[in-house]
């Protein structure tokens, strides 16, 4: 049968995901569609009792290799790129005995889930999963959406076949429902070339992340800047009340609970804006400090507001990392929102108690916590699922951040300090106990803004100075909130004093040791100022700004 043999509207159907097909399907064969499909579409169609021209009766060439071509025919593409509107494409086709194609429903191969298999699929039955044919008919019936209902989307086909049942036939669909659907598939064509973008660059060019030469790194960097991410759900407001927000997933993170935002979120009323800023912050942090570096004390609590961190401990119990963190300043965390590393337990949730928490994270609770944290409805739990229930360390991204006309990009990387090259560059030289306390704080100081101020002992800060114009103002918020904690500790600053007076009042509110990349032109004036003061300081030539 070719084309001009029938004068009923025609519709292709060939589709992966293949959830509601045989309905639409259906829908469109009540209405007087004659159907076109191929390989496992139309094996499923004519299973179901359905009436389907393979799309080899239209081209009147078979499938080739193993179905890798099959819909690259002018006998598919001629009636949907035609332009109905004009006369020569009107006689085009039925000289060439094409009839148009007035309905497409395609959707792509699963690049993304099978990108995100573990362990990895090898490259070349990864390749296998980039969709050729069906992203050349979804954009081709996209640019003539005039005169072809192109829908990507499963949850579409209840209402397009109600769109077409309202107008009469489908010629007479109104332009506002093709316009979004057109939009749509663009959209969709877009994300799943993004996607392969985004992960051939990965395999073939490398993590910049991992690399901590920056000329190396700057090398890594893509030529092109992708996105794939998808709109979950819009949320209540954004940052605030006049401001619209939405909450977007990464693909390869789909149907997962590894992440932030495919967590399971129970208790409470839905996630905002700011929730999940935050969370971001405080999970980012208790990543950077699940790590093997402290056999010792490998529980880890972090407690952040407004994006900075008002306490975080690592501790032998989880109650005592919580307790430690909770120490660090009571007041804050009021409204704060808390992660810990592992699995939480009773004692710790009997530990916060009525605390107002907006959000609690972990890898897992045990039953009897969570029964307990739930008796407070406005408490937030989110489950973010890892290996062996305890979270795994910071993954280092690309960070991006828009700008007018374009946007930042960095590699995000940690600060591995060999502290045996570390510098001591007082007469007082620090001890073992006191460089890894050292260790500890310049990896808490890392997640706070600039200018930035951590003030520890042990592994638990007792005091921060976050964000701050003026890095002597931030050592008298950190000393204010340690108070006699202060007497002793460990404190690091995220980047050189530039005058003596930072030292001072580190020195007046009680630290022994100071730990600071070093750098400003003052150097030697600070560094005499510490030996007024008896303090021992090293320098890490390893600045920690975060903006």
């Amino acid at each position: 049968m070719s084309g001009t043999e029938s004068t009923r509207p025609r519709a292709l159907l060939s589709v992966w995901d293949k959830t509601g097909i045989v309905e639409f399907a259906t829908g469109l064969a009540e209405l007087g569609f004659e159907l076109v499909s191929t390989g496992g579409t139309a094996r499923l169609l004519r299973e179901s009792g359905l009436e389907v021209l393979h799309v080899s009766d239209l081209t009147h060439h078979p499938e080739i290799f193993d179905g890798r071509v099959k819909s690259l025919h002018p006998a598919i593409h001629g009636p949907l790129l035609a332009r109905l509107h004009q006369d020569e494409d009107r006689t085009e086709l039925n000289r060439l005995g094409y009839a148009p194609i007035r309905v497409v429903a395609c959707n792509l191969y699963p690049f993304s889930s099978a990108a995100a298999q573990q362990p990895p699929m090898d490259d070349q039955p990864l390749l296998e999963m980039i969709d050729i044919g069906g992203p050349t008919m979804v954009r081709a019936s996209a640019k003539n959406h005039q005169h072809v209902l192109i829908v990507t989307n499963p949850n579409r086909y209840e209402s397009l076949l109600h769109a077409i049942r309202d107008a009469g036939e489908v010629t007479e669909v109104p332009s506002e429902a093709r316009r979004e659907l057109a939009l749509e598939a663009f959209q969709h064509t877009a994300a799943y070339d993004a996607a392969i973008a985004s992960e051939l660059h990965q395999r073939f060019v490398g993590s910049p992340t991992t690399v901590s030469d920056v000329q190396e790194q700057s090398a890594r960097l893509p030529a092109t800047m992708l996105s794939a991410n998808h709109l979950m759900h819009t949320l209540r407001y954004g940052e605030n009340a006049h401001q619209a927000a939405g909450l977007y997933v990464d693909p390869l993170h789909e149907g997962d609970h590894s992440t932030l935002v495919t967590a399971i979120v129970e208790g409470g009323k839905a996630m905002s804006y700011n929730n999940y800023s935050d969370a971001d912050a405080t999970l980012r942090l208790c990543r950077s400090l699940s790590t093997d570096e402290w056999p010792d004390t490998p529980h880890a609590c972090v407690i952040v507001k407004h994006n900075n961190p008002c306490g975080a401990a690592l501790g032998a119990t989880q109650k005592e990392a919580f307790d430690m963190a909770l120490a660090s300043d009571p007041e804050s965390a009021f409204g704060s929102i808390i992660c810990f590393n592992e699995p939480v337990q009773l004692d710790t949730a009997q530990s916060i108690g009525a605390l107002f928490v907006e959000v609690l994270m972990a890898p897992a609770f045990s039953a009897d916590a969570k029964a307990l944290l739930m008796e407070k409805k406005n408490r937030r739990l989110l489950t973010i699922q890892s290996p062996g229930d305890r979270l795994s360390p910071l993954e280092r991204i690309l960070v991006r951040k828009p700008v007018e006309g374009g946007m930042l990009v960095q590699t995000e990387e940690p600060p591995i300090i060999d502290w045996a090259k570390a510098k001591t560059v007082t007469n007082r030289e620090p001890t073992q106990e006191q460089i890894d306390s050292m260790n500890f704080a310049v990896r808490v100081c890392e997640q706070v803004k600039s200018n930035a101020i951590v003030m520890v002992q042990g592994t638990a800060t007792v005091g921060i100075g976050p964000g701050q114009t003026s890095r002597v103002e931030a050592v008298r918020i950190a000393a204010r909130r340690a108070g006699d904690k202060a007497k002793g500790c460990v404190l690091a600053s995220d980047a050189f004093f530039p005058f003596k007076d930072g030292l001072e009042q580190a020195a007046e509110a009680g630290a022994a040791v100071v730990v600071q990349p070093g750098g400003s032109i003052r150097d030697q004036e600070v560094i005499d100022e510490a030996n007024r003061r008896d303090i021992a300081m090293m320098f890490t030539g390893h600045r920690l700004f975060r903006h």
